[in-house]
């Protein structure tokens, strides 16, 4: 009985942040209309017209700045150190209450089931401009980071994928390709949902919105991939043509994993802005929590692949199926700390009374996100609000 209770009362605050979230979308609708028809009835009349008041500070009600620090803060660098330590308390506990850990799971399961249509995707696309063989010694030159077992069920399916590929795009190429872009998106429209929950945010998009966003990320994913293979597998070859020498070779490596973890942040930039259904954030907004999970994940990727190749013993407990066990814990690993990367955004926004979404400010409430709308209360999460879901 009580479990039946607490699901119709999930229930009907879905229901209800859904109405609420529609009567602030149709309500700045007639306000603009209205806003357009006076200025047009002044404009007749011939009165000048009034700046309006900058609504981007705090309300009365606002905490100050001792509770809160960088309640006032314009961009994520003004929030001082006393102020991030109550983000990342706010996010590791939002982390934990919005049960991350196990729906990390379940996008790291979809994404594995994404990765090969995406394959075929991917070196189909590229087949149209390289050799089958060329395009599997890059690929397997990138995946060239990943624990031994991981490496070699993903070059396999390489092979098998440009063994059966053509070079010429016929009729029946293009349809595979939109089958597999179409099979892939499935993965990316769960990863959708789960940066929605950790911006606290409903779903009301509708089913063509989100596929069309889901298939959008997937090309994006899938082109900077092929970005990617271009840094890891073929410039190495450009630099040795160089000649640069021994520091000049040093320095373009540096500055080639530089420019690759650049782009991953700019990546996860994207997802964090487009991804929940709210008005869209300033990428200096989700850029904080890009950069962290890029580092974070980096260190972590090189930590686990020296694990699984060293003291792992993998193969001896799981045999034929280690590949494929390894490679789904370095996912789960990475849908895990990008999800913790959208609660460390969200809770930066959340943190500042400004307005932190695209287009002129407006007041709180009337933001269309969650997190801007609102201030935390109480600034550090509580024993109770730390473990409740």
């Amino acid at each position: 009985m009580a479990g039946t209770q607490q699901h119709e009362s999930a229930v009907d605050r879905i229901r209800q942040r859904v109405e609420e979230k529609a009567a602030r979308r149709l309500a700045a609708t007639e306000a603009a209309k209205e806003a357009a028809g006076t200025a047009d009835e002044k404009a007749d009349a011939g009165e000048p017209e009034q700046p309006e008041p900058r609504t981007d500070g705090a309300p009365d009600d606002a905490p100050k700045e001792q509770a809160l620090p960088g309640v006032h803060a314009e961009t994520p660098t003004q929030i001082p150190w006393r102020g991030w330590k109550q983000i990342i308390k706010r996010a590791w506990a939002e982390n934990r209450a919005d049960n991350m850990p196990i729906i990390a799971g379940g996008v790291a399961f979809f994404g594995f089931l994404a990765i090969f249509p995406a394959l075929i995707a991917m070196i189909s696309l590229y087949g149209l401009v390289a050799s089958p063989a060329t395009v599997t010694q890059q690929v397997e030159s990138f995946a060239s980071g990943l624990p031994g077992s991981a490496q070699s069920l993903l070059t396999d399916q390489l092979r098998s994928i440009t063994g059966n590929s053509g070079g010429a795009l016929t009729l029946g190429l293009a349809v595979s390709i939109l089958a597999a872009l179409w099979s892939a998106s499935g993965g990316v429209s769960h990863l959708v949902t789960a940066v929605n929950l950790a911006y606290d945010e409903v779903e009301t998009r509708n089913v063509v919105r989100l596929k069309l966003l889901s298939l959008a990320l997937t090309v994006g994913a899938i082109i900077f991939v092929l970005v990617t293979v271009g840094l890891v597998a073929v410039l190495p070859a450009v630099l040795d043509a160089l000649h640069l020498g021994i520091v000049g070779t040093i320095l373009a490596q540096a500055l080639r994993w530089v420019v690759l973890l650049s782009l991953m942040a700019g990546a996860l930039a994207v997802v964090y802005r487009v991804a929940p259904d709210r008005d869209a954030p300033k990428f200096r907004w989700v850029s904080m929590g890009s950069v962290v999970v890029t580092v974070v994940w980096a260190v972590v990727s090189l930590l686990f692949s020296f694990y699984v190749n060293n003291l792992g013993s993998y193969d001896k407990t799981y045999g034929a199926i280690a590949g494929v066990i390894v490679l789904m814990l370095w996912l789960y690993l990475t849908c895990y700390l990008v999800l913790l990367g959208a609660e460390i955004n969200a809770e930066a926004e959340h943190q500042t009374a400004r307005d932190t979404t695209t287009g002129d400010p407006v007041p709180m409430g009337e933001r269309d996100a969650t997190v801007a709308d609102e201030l935390p209360h109480p600034p550090e999460p509580t024993k109770e609000t730390a473990t409740s879901a």
